[in-house]
């Protein structure tokens, strides 16, 4: 299914997964453009569901996506890790589902700046109550805050040498747009279009993005404290589209599955992450980082 370019990723995986046929309750963390939220009401009249995400934009366009199914539906403004300190009945919750991933409207969105391949304000936020952007954080941090944000969450082999060629740049003028820093990227690693290479852009952004957002922290935790919540039988399935973030649900899920007083409280549903097929990354090139990890409280 696709709607103003939008498209699920691994939706018939997620599907499957979250056993979505169930009644009861389906929590959506980060729900989008509302794809896969969308596919759970309408494959099944006796799921409700419950959806997050910072993006006020994305939240209102998958309100109206979700319009024909609206009495099954509460949507919030939040950021998903304030989940288990609400005040919700987690007893009839089925499945929780995290898609991590950064969707095509915000990348297609030039004046959101996620995007180096289209010129736009270093911005970078989802949430735009967020007073830290992009912008903020390359021409205001520090040469060595800048290199250990770009070696940690890019895996950036020049982040020092990049760092330290923004901070020479600004003193000079300010870097405005997404453009600018593509262009410092291509110069200091040297940038030749070569088939099946990442652009150097791309991890600079992601690491950017991550500071901008803070989006590892406290995901380890949120998948603990909401472990707790849910009732046995209810599914957690997580999506992650770089190794920082799958290594973390990884390790967490097999935290979760280490047995307590000899009794197993979860199950690992994926002994290995599954990927998107050839078939579906032609259709959709952006899914072709999408690792899918599930498992089920027992």
């Amino acid at each position: 299914m696709s709607t103003n370019g939008h498209i699920p990723v691994l939706l018939e995986e997620v599907m499957n997964f979250m056993d979505i046929m169930r009644e009861g309750v389906y929590v959506d963390c980060t729900i989008g453009l509302g794809g896969h939220a969308f596919e759970i009401v309408k494959r099944n009249p006796k799921a409700l569901l419950i959806g997050f995400d910072i993006d006020e934009t994305s939240l209102l366009k998958a309100k109206e996506k979700l319009k024909p199914y609206a009495d099954r539906v509460e949507l919030y403004l939040s950021d998903f890790r304030y989940l288990p300190d609400l005040k919700i009945d987690f007893s009839q919750t089925k499945g929780i589902l995290l898609d991590l991933g950064i969707s095509s409207f915000q990348l297609d969105s030039p004046e959101r700046g996620f995007s180096f391949s289209k010129e736009g304000p270093l911005d970078m936020r989802m949430d735009l109550r967020n007073r830290t952007t992009a912008h903020r954080i390359i021409n205001k941090y520090s040469e060595y805050k800048l290199a250990q944000i770009f070696h940690e969450y890019g895996e950036l082999k020049q982040a020092r040498r990049l760092a330290r060629e923004i901070v020479s740049m600004r003193k000079s003028e300010k870097i405005e747009t997404t453009v600018q820093l593509r262009r410092i990227a291509e110069h200091v690693c040297r940038w030749r279009p070569q088939k099946g290479k990442i652009h150097p852009a791309a991890k600079l952004f992601q690491a950017i993005r991550i500071e901008v957002n803070q989006e590892l922290k406290s995901l380890s935790s949120f998948l603990e404290r909401i472990f707790q919540k849910i009732p046995k039988k209810a599914r957690i399935t997580a999506i992650s589209f770089h190794s920082l973030e799958d290594r973390i649900i990884k390790h967490t899920f097999s935290a979760l599955a280490v047995p307590k007083n000899s009794h197993p409280e979860f199950k690992i549903l994926t002994k290995k992450p599954l990927i998107p097929s050839e078939e579906e990354i032609a259709k959709n090139f952006r899914s072709r980082s999408a690792k899918l990890r599930a498992g089920e409280k027992i």
